[in-house]
């Protein structure tokens, strides 16, 4: 399968050679091959798609257009001729004819030229055109070779060689006048694919993607609605001081030397983005396919399942980052560490080959991952069917190169086979025994040494064993992950804590499907246990469609976890625009918890709903809220903290 990242790769490479002195008008629609001699592979584009690629090998004297040089002449050639249409497989050329001998795959000391040949003619005077230069001259092809065993390493005499079978896949795609580049690597960008423009570049998966780009020596810019309402200040400029350009979302950002158009699922095809990408010619990427490409140049960690996924990665590259290992890692949560060394917190480019990913289920993309490890968390009703998620971890689980963690739970078990399994059953291969539950941290002991978790809930203690093993399989020692996990800072919005005030203590938080909305409604139990008071939450549902898919899982979470004294308010359903089915509302289903015993009720407005909490609350209480996917609702609790 050719991975679709590379059509950015040999966009960018086409675009940074079009100031070449003697390069022909270049119609991006137009079928054009690249070879990348830094990669020793050829593309081939057609309408900015990247249709074929094919392992070659340039000179072994390397790359030049000099005469006897033994060099593969670089810069912009055409194909001036197609040579050995019909000849079989293997058959043998010299001086551009046919011998009549087929090499049957032998082996042969002689670097044979064979099956087709596709003879090249430069365009740039004096560089690969003229006397002592001239491709053509000095009998430069394109052709199949009996010494396939050395393909992607430079070791021709000049010539650009291919598998036979590939020489005829190319030669039947291509026609005599056809461009073809010979590029050296992108000079100064250190992520190897040109300029990505990210549209919606303010989500946290997208701006992640965007910044790593940039601190590992690449080019980014974006665009997001949100910008352009003059909203989210702070998150455009930590974007712009890591040299991420912002444009409006009006097509701007793809004109230029834009290589590609990053979109993730939230990205409509009605945005002016991309639009303009189709217009232009320029390849459209998914956020996960772009997310694929780096897995796999890294010793990588995918952590997924349908909870704890943001905690859990945060685990692993704290753990990993206090062992000494100095890995990066892309997620969507945002790690406090890392807001406290003046980062966004959702992305760090560590020098070490080890990544840590948070692997999404919910757009199924985990599908798209290879990592050396996976981790499997749990599987519970979330985004879709869990039969549907089911299937994703199997494809995920079987793309594993190194290691895989899996979770004891009884649906987890098909992926267990070969695994590291983790939890608090006597089958778990890392086992938590000796569990302390406090208001605000955990204790436990495991593999025969004693941890301490200042994070609160049952499930960061899963978290953590997930994590642990999965810093195990990539050689760091269990002595060695106390320390980092006893000082874990967590990641924001995962039940933070922003104060206390009047005795009431205010808690943000992400939960947004009802397993974790259950989970945090305990740890807050945990809170209000030692004193004495109650929890007041409040709950904005992310998006009509997840309301719709969970509502009796919501009713049924919220009227088990929430008691008698407990209250709970629900916010308007978040809309952030676009083609949603607004077919349910917060009130019909908040009316529905409340025929359970439960003290609920839809809140007409945040101003209302803060003035409620600051009344309602007393001592010992803990305000609760929840949801997803709106950045506000942060200020929301910020705000309720302000007013008591």
């Amino acid at each position: 399968m050719i991975d679709p990242v590379l059509a950015a790769r040999y966009r960018a490479l086409l675009l940074a050679n079009l100031a070449r002195p003697g390069a022909p008008a270049w119609d991006p629609r137009a079928r054009v091959a690249v070879v990348d001699a830094a990669r020793q592979r050829l593309g081939l584009l057609e309408d900015g798609r990247l249709v074929f690629e094919a392992v070659v090998s340039t000179a072994k004297n390397g790359l030049g257009c000099e005469e006897n040089s033994y060099r593969t002449p670089t810069g912009w050639h055409r194909i001036l001729a197609r040579i050995g249409e019909e000849a079989e497989p293997g058959a043998v050329f010299r001086a551009q004819q046919p011998t009549g001998e087929v090499w049957r795959g032998e082996p042969r000391d002689e670097d044979l030229i064979l099956t087709r040949v596709l003879t090249l003619e430069g365009l740039e005077e004096g560089w690969n055109r003229g006397p002592g230069r001239d491709s053509r001259l000095r009998w430069i092809y394109l052709h199949g070779t009996n010494q396939e065993h050395e393909l992607g390493t430079p070791v021709s005499h000049g010539c650009v060689r291919l598998s036979n079978t590939d020489v005829v896949a190319l030669f039947d795609r291509m026609a005599e006048g056809d461009l073809l580049l010979i590029a050296e690597d992108l000079p100064g960008d250190g992520f190897g694919l040109g300029r990505l423009h990210f549209a919606g570049v303010a989500g946290s998966g997208m701006s992640a993607l965007a910044q790593f780009a940039c601190m590992k020596g690449g080019r980014a810019s974006g665009s997001d609605r949100s910008f352009d309402r003059g909203q989210r200040p702070d998150a455009r400029a930590q974007l712009e001081d890591l040299g991420v350009a912002i444009h409006p979302q009006d097509g701007s950002g793809l004109t230029g030397d834009c290589a590609a158009l990053v979109v993730s699922t939230a990205v409509e095809d009605e945005v002016p983005d991309v639009a303009a990408a189709r217009r232009l010619g320029v390849p459209v990427l998914h956020r996960s396919e772009l997310l694929a490409h780096v897995v796999a140049k890294y010793r990588t960690v995918a952590v997924t399942g349908t909870s704890g996924k943001s905690t859990t990665t945060a685990m692993v590259f704290e753990i990993l980052r206090g062992a000494g290992r100095d890995p990066s890692v892309i997620t969507g949560g945002e790690l406090v560490a890392l807001q406290r060394e003046g980062r966004w917190g959702n992305a760090w480019a560590g020098a070490s080959d080890l990544l840590v990913i948070e692997a999404d289920e919910s757009d199924g993309s985990v599908v798209r991952y290879h990592a050396a490890v996976g981790v499997i968390l749990n599987l519970q009703k979330d985004h879709k069917d869990m039969a549907v998620v089911a299937e994703m971890f199997r494809a995920f689980r079987a793309q594993v190169r190194e290691a895989a963690v899996v979770g004891e739970a009884e649906n987890l078990r098909e992926f267990a086979m070969g695994a590291t399994t983790f939890g608090f059953a006597d089958g778990a291969g890392l086992r938590a025994e000796g569990l302390v539950l406090g208001a605000e941290s955990t204790a436990f002991r495991a593999g025969g040494k004693d941890f301490r978790l200042p994070v609160p809930g049952l499930h960061n203690v899963e978290n953590a064993l997930a994590a642990m093993a999965a810093c195990q399989a990539v050689g760091v020692p269990l002595e060695a992950m106390a320390g980092p996990l006893a000082v874990f800072q967590g990641v924001a919005r995962r039940f933070q804590v922003l104060g206390e005030c009047r005795g009431v203590t205010v808690v943000d938080d992400f939960a947004h499907n009802p397993a974790k909305v259950a989970a945090s409604l305990r740890a807050a139990h945990l809170r209000t246990a030692a004193s004495g008071g109650r929890v007041l939450a409040v709950f904005q549902p992310h998006g009509f469609g997840p309301l719709k898919f969970l509502r009796a899982e919501f009713v049924d979470a919220f009227a088990a976890e929430l008691g008698p004294q407990d209250r709970l308010w629900f916010l308007d359903v978040f809309y952030a625009g676009g083609t949603a089915a607004r077919d349910i509302t917060s009130a019909e289903v908040v009316a529905e918890i409340a025929t359970k015993g439960t003290a609920a009720e839809a809140a007409p407005s945040r101003e209302w709903l803060v003035d409620r909490l600051t009344g309602e609350a007393k001592a010992g209480d803990l305000i609760l809220v929840m949801g997803a996917r709106d950045p506000s609702l942060t200020d929301l609790a910020k705000a309720i903290l302000v007013a008591l």
